[in-house]
């Protein structure tokens, strides 16, 4: 005879066992699934070529000579010399300006704000480390 009051129990065990192991697997393979998207892109209108951009080199040594490119400039005119010399290079011209660590703070900005007022605004101070 059969016991009506008895209450089934369910063996979830390998059902846990069967999903850990789907969850596994997928957590390898994911990685790998590439999905690509052709994508027709249009045409330029002009092609150019990348050209490099002109640099200006600024040295100053301890006794304030100031070498631009391989020309010198005295510190006193500077400013009048580099506005002159700027007039050929445009706006986006990187300038590096290279300082002996012997100079004072405010020679440098008088350089660095002569270098602004010539219209040139992609300056950079180069240290040695």
């Amino acid at each position: 005879m059969y016991d009506w009051d008895d209450k089934p129990e369910l063996n979830i065990t390998p059902l846990v066992d069967v999903m850990l192991v789907l969850l596994a697997i997928l957590m390898v393979i994911s990685p790998n699934i590439i999905y690509e998207e052709l994508i027709n892109l249009p045409k330029g209108s002009a092609q150019t070529e990348v050209k490099e951009k002109k640099q200006i080199e600024i040295l100053i040594n301890a006794s304030r000579q100031i070498k631009v490119n391989n020309q010198t400039f005295d510190f006193l005119t500077f400013s009048d010399n580099f506005r002159l010399f700027a007039n050929d290079f445009s706006p986006e011209t990187i300038v590096r300006i290279s300082a002996d660590h012997k100079l004072d703070y405010g020679d440098v900005m008088n350089v660095m704000s002569a270098v602004k007022r010539s219209g040139l605004t992609n300056i950079s101070l180069a240290t040695s480390g």
